[in-house]
């Protein structure tokens, strides 16, 4: 079907990241600088089926690259999920005259924006953001790498006190159903060990940390858990370590949703401002429900269908050099 873009909603959804406002600026100033208008979806497809929506200037979005999470907030909405949910979204893009849909968010958002697409046959490109970079198709996601900071510098200085106090500190890490945060920050924080849903062996990850520890003389020293990565996280497997080593003195610290905040990083802020202006120019080729990417460098463009059912995989190389680091 031809059409013609004169409007494109932004909005973002699911859980914030930092670096969505660098890309909500992008958004906004690549589609005014080609001639449309664009309308900001407040609180996500909660703000999309009740019309919380104004139309941005560049004026709207200037001084908020540097902020973290969303000026548009976001939410999860279970009434998207329904059918009637989606009806009353597309009257409301109808009343307003918006003519393509571009989505800020990680899986549930996409799986919900696909559909929507399928539906009412509306152009939708989805913009990655997401601390989890659990996303297939693309080597980083925004707020990924802001996020890897966040918890490197917190477990650098919990290891001064697990030093200090010769106490084993086991960090629960973000992450849904994906090691990817928990690993990277291993492997930056110098970790003795990482325990994420792709590798099962809990229990042989903990004796070899423990087996190392005792190797460098060592009764202190940093574990991360990946939330989902045993039933009971990282307070699970304490317990677990208590049973088998009581000799250490065991810690459990849950960063939680502090892995979310804070200003984003340099390369947060420029891999969003691509992803930004590259959403809106595949409108303008008229692309239809597609992911905007990053493999080796360079943008591409993943179908929809692909980013939310393909499983992206944790790279060998990388866990065996945190084997290899940990010793």
């Amino acid at each position: 079907m031809e059409y013609s873009i004169k409007t494109i909603g932004v909005l973002t959804s699911g859980g914030d990241a930092p670096g969505m406002n660098a890309a909500i600026r992008a958004v906004t100033r690549a589609a005014l600088a080609n001639g449309i208008r664009v309308k900001a979806i407040f609180h996500g497809y909660n703000g999309l089926m009740a019309g919380e929506i104004q139309e941005f200037t560049t004026q709207d979005v200037s001084g908020i690259i540097q902020r973290g999470g969303t000026i548009l907030k976001s939410a999860r909405s279970k009434e998207f999920m329904t059918l009637e949910g989606r009806q009353k979204a597309y009257e409301t893009m109808q009343r307003e005259q918006i003519d393509a849909l571009i989505v800020i968010g990680g899986d549930g958002s996409f799986s919900g924006a696909r559909l929507f697409a399928q539906e009412f046959n509306v152009p939708v490109v989805g913009i990655p953001g997401t601390i989890d970079n659990d996303l297939w198709g693309t080597d980083t996601t925004v707020g990924y790498d802001t996020a890897l900071n966040t918890i490197m510098d917190c477990v650098d200085k919990l290891r001064d006190t697990g030093t200090s106090h010769e106490r084993l500190f086991l960090v629960e890490i973000m992450g849904r159903d994906a090691g990817f945060l928990t690993l990277n920050a291993a492997i930056a924080a110098g970790a003795e060990a990482a325990v994420i849903p792709e590798r099962t062996a809990v229990e042989t990850q903990i004796e070899e940390a423990i087996g190392h520890g005792r190797r460098k003389h060592k009764n202190s020293g940093i574990v991360l858990v990946q939330e989902h990565a045993v039933p009971g996280g990282a307070k699970a497997v304490g317990e677990m370590i208590e049973k088998l080593h009581p000799e250490y003195d065991t810690r459990v610290t849950i960063l939680g949703h502090l892995q979310r905040g804070g200003s984003p990083s340099a390369f947060d802020r420029i891999v969003a401002s691509r992803f930004g202006c590259a959403a809106v120019q595949a409108l303008i080729d008229e692309q239809r429900s597609v992911m905007v990417g990053l493999q080796n460098g360079e943008i591409v463009y993943v179908p929809l269908s692909k980013a939310i059912k393909e499983k992206k995989d944790i790279k060998d190389d990388k866990w065996r050099a945190l084997q290899v680091l940990s010793i």
